[in-house]
């Protein structure tokens, strides 16, 4: 029986050490907290997870709040006026249900069911000379931990990294009372609220540690009006700043929010990185390689919500690549081949994200603009949140977008 070691309890790490179990592997898990810890914590992210992402949980049996959670069936798009009204407003519909779960909820029941069903739990803050002990012992070491000393042994790739700095400031808030859309009040969707020069608001349903909640995300262009959440440690202080920066920026989310109440006292985040894409294989001091998973390698910003995504498609590929090499090593070779499977999915995502924190082009304010006027367009644009290789065909290249919505036009 081949031993993993896998370091880091997110979704790629659970995901991954849950799926290695069903199929034989004998699989170690190091996590800095325990269950009670995380279920008892702050929130972690916002985790709006698409279609293709729900279903490699499916795949495992993983799905356990799939009946519990709010389905998101549409993705829209706002676009505010100078005036505080809206230029552009529309939703599109998903081909396939979209889900978020609080991660304290997940990761705590996930991790609960890796130790039941015999998974050997090791709740220990892993540094670079615990992994050099460790390693010896495990036929393949698995970095999913992606904040803290262990993401030092992965060079950066600037090559596949435009960003030296952080694009956004970022803050989230976990909310109960929350009113409906009026534009679609008979279904759930994700809100993409774009302030131009000033950054972006998303709000989306999700199911937290009490049940149906919503989530208030900004987005903050670094140094402008809605960076303004560092050294906020009061709750309450986080949520008010959120409502009224709602209240100046986009007040058509704000007239649904008059009656907000935080979820509970962890129910607020804040903070900033740069996206990233890393050399995939770490070396030890002691010439041991691990392999890094998910964000520890490939870190884009959350404006495109593809993070529990890419952790979910990542976790995924690896385990495929895992039970094909069946007895062999696993070395260099199949490490960084094991990369390039996922970077081929990867690869669409961080073009994609880099392409939305930056000044959008002509042709894409084109693109957001018609989706207000022809409903396959809007259609499309949210589906590519669930496969983003498809904005290859319609959303980078001028030529490409003329085309598409001459065609869609045209009937």
């Amino acid at each position: 029986m081949r031993k993993i070691l896998i370091v880091g309890a997110g979704q790629s790490g659970l995901q991954l050490a849950l799926g290695l179990q069903t199929q034989g592997y004998e699989v170690t898990l190091m996590s800095n907290r325990t269950a009670d810890e995380i279920r008892a914590g702050r929130v972690m992210s916002t985790q709006c997870m698409f279609d293709t992402a729900l279903q490699h949980e499916r795949d495992l049996g993983l799905n356990f709040w799939e009946s519990q959670a709010p389905r998101t069936e549409g993705l829209g798009v706002s676009v505010a006026a100078p005036d505080a009204g809206r230029a552009i407003d529309w939703v599109g519909r998903l081909d396939g249900y979209a889900q978020s779960v609080d991660q304290r909820v997940k990761m705590a029941g996930w991790m609960e069911t890796f130790a039941q069903r015999g998974g050997q739990l090791v709740i220990h803050g892993a540094a670079v000379g615990d992994l050099d002990y460790f390693s010896r012992n495990y036929d393949l070491v698995l970095v999913a931990a992606g904040k803290g000393e262990l993401v030092s042994m992965f060079g950066r790739d600037a090559s596949r990294s435009p960003y030296a700095e952080p694009q956004r400031a970022l803050a989230v808030a976990y909310v109960h009372g929350l009113g409906p859309r009026p534009e679609h009040p008979d279904f759930d969707a994700v809100r993409c609220n774009l302030v131009p020069g000033v950054g972006e608001l998303f709000v989306m349903p999700t199911l937290t540690t009490g049940g149906r909640a919503d989530i208030l995300f900004w987005e903050g262009v670094p140094g402008g009006p809605v960076d303004a959440f560092q050294g906020i440690k009061d709750p309450s202080e986080h949520l008010a700043l959120t409502l009224e920066l709602m209240e100046k920026y986009t007040p058509w989310e704000y007239a649904r929010a008059t009656k907000v109440e935080l979820t509970d006292a962890g129910g607020t985040l804040a903070g900033r990185y740069a996206p990233t894409v890393r050399n995939p294989i770490g070396r030890l001091p002691g010439g041991g390689l691990v392999l890094g998973v998910a964000d520890v390698v490939v870190a884009n910003d959350p404006i495109t919500g593809q993070g529990s995504n890419s952790a979910s498609k990542c976790a995924a590929a690896y385990l495929d690549a895992i039970v094909e090499h069946g007895d062999k090593p696993f070395d260099e070779a199949w490490m960084q081949a094991t990369f390039d499977r996922y970077w081929d999915t990867a690869q669409h995502v961080t073009k994609w994200t880099n392409a939305m924190l930056g000044v959008p082009p002509e042709h894409v304010l084109q693109l957001i603009g018609a989706a207000g006027e022809l409903q396959p367009v809007a259609d499309r644009f949210a589906n590519g949140f669930n496969d983003p290789s498809d904005f290859e065909n319609f959303f980078f290249d001028p030529e490409k977008t003329a085309a598409y919505l001459a065609e869609v036009a045209g009937g």
